[in-house]
């Protein structure tokens, strides 16, 4: 029998490397003789760079930047240097979970340091860049970034402003002069899953920003920001990024890395399940299974369990899903490929208990479900 463990990350608890572990401990419990096939997934958020570097035997490399307060702190990429190619996620530079609750607002935050790391990058003479955009603690529209590879924004009195959130609305120019010209020849990708515009009601900040902290004063304006910079890109870089679809990811970063760096966005599950060559490692399979922190109707939308259970599918192999929360609607998941989802949790317990013993909890879960597996192919 050969069974495929691909989890992603459980949010605080488990990285998805860990994660592939604990499923793996669970299904050798249940079936000693299974030959286990760890495959760690991300879908751009958490855990991207340590799976990136996992599949593609790549390095971490540590360097300092300058956090979303523009204050140094250290932080890392993945470098898989016999391919050329650099995985960066920005919540490494740029994220919430960098801040105290007090230092979240993201009319002063920048995504500075993100255009560092991939400065950083570019300095290791890489080809291809991946940027994974989720968890930020920003609203700049990717000026942060931008700025550390040479852009700068200026006001109307041709002044250089600071590359935050507040800043938005005081944009007049934008100046090309000194932009890195080693970005003329290499790919930059944007991986994310979410699909939201940049601007709008379902925009950047009236979406996202209240969670970093915004006041409902500060959520218009970085919207209002957000279409200042839009209109400014499009009169000088004739880019339309308004209503583009992922332009709103990580404060804007998603349409900030398209304008300036020329970016395609893609969905991170695709990209990374292309990346780790799960098609392939699932093809003759007898089980998938997945894992994730919660899962509910809204994993379809394309997070990590859902790009994992629609591969199963293609191939004909039964997914099997197992997570911390079980949410609302998990039967509209079930044409996409899962076919049952599982809690870790035996019995009421605490969010803090569950986190902490995340990994006894995952095992013993995925063992039982591999003996229910077992139980209903013998009585076939």
């Amino acid at each position: 029998m050969r069974i495929i463990a691909a989890p992603n990350a459980f949010k605080g608890s488990l990285s998805a490397i860990d994660a592939a572990m604990a499923m793996k401990r669970g299904i050798l419990a249940a079936t000693p003789d299974c030959q286990v096939v760890c495959v760690p997934v991300a879908d751009g958020g958490d855990g991207l760079t340590e799976v990136m570097a996992q599949a593609l035997a790549g390095t971490l490399i540590e360097t300092t930047v300058l956090g979303p307060r523009l204050e140094p702190l250290s932080s890392l990429f993945c470098l898989a240097e016999a391919k050329g190619v650099a995985v960066i996620e920005m919540a490494r530079a740029s994220g919430l979970a960098l801040l105290p609750k007090n230092e979240q607002d993201p009319t002063k935050t920048s995504t500075y340091g993100t255009g560092q790391l991939i400065l950083a990058a570019l300095d290791k003479g890489v080809r291809r860049i991946i940027v994974g955009l989720g968890g930020s603690a920003t609203c700049d529209g990717g000026i942060g970034m931008a700025s550390a590879l040479g852009y700068t924004f200026l006001d109307k009195e041709g002044k250089a402003l600071v590359p935050i959130g507040s800043s938005l609305r005081l944009i007049h120019a934008i100046d090309r002069t000194e932009v890195d010209n080693r970005l003329g020849v290499v790919t930059v990708e944007g991986v994310c899953d979410v699909t939201n515009p940049l601007v709008g009601p379902n925009g950047a900040s009236p979406v996202y920003s209240s969670q970093k902290g915004a006041s409902p004063g500060q959520i218009k304006e970085l919207d209002a920001g957000l279409e200042n910079l839009a209109w400014v890109i499009d009169r000088d870089l004739g880019i339309d990024i308004r209503h583009m679809a992922g332009a709103g990811a990580a404060g804007g970063l998603g349409g900030g890395l398209h304008a300036f760096l020329g970016a395609e966005l893609r969905k991170g599950i695709d990209l990374v399940i292309d990346l780790v060559n799960l098609k392939e490692k699932i093809r003759g399979a007898d089980l998938v299974l997945t894992a994730e922190g919660r899962i509910d109707f809204q994993t379809k939308y394309d997070k990590a369990p859902a790009g994992v259970a629609r591969a199963a599918q293609e191939a004909g192999v039964p997914c099997i899903a197992v997570c911390g929360s079980v949410g609302e609607r998990i039967d509209e998941l079930y044409e996409n490929g899962i076919n049952a989802v599982f809690s870790i949790c035996p019995g009421p317990q605490t969010l803090d208990s569950a986190m902490q013993d995340g990994f006894n909890l995952l095992s013993h879960a995925v063992e039982q479900v591999v003996r229910t597996f077992l139980a209903g192919r013998q009585g076939r």
